[in-house]
């Protein structure tokens, strides 16, 4: 019962982890998407 718990919680926390750096990944891609936004609006390229 205890092993299957940790198991649980081990996976648990895996995945938590992972989506974590995906929330983070997709802030940078949103972040660098504006700044090229900005960019093309004051006639630079990306």
């Amino acid at each position: 019962m205890v092993r299957k718990l940790m198991s649980v919680f081990a996976i648990g926390s895996l995945m938590a982890l992972s989506a974590c750096n995906t929330v983070q990944g997709a802030g940078k891609d949103i972040e660098s998407a504006g700044k090229c936004g900005e960019d093309v609006l004051e006639g630079r390229d990306c």
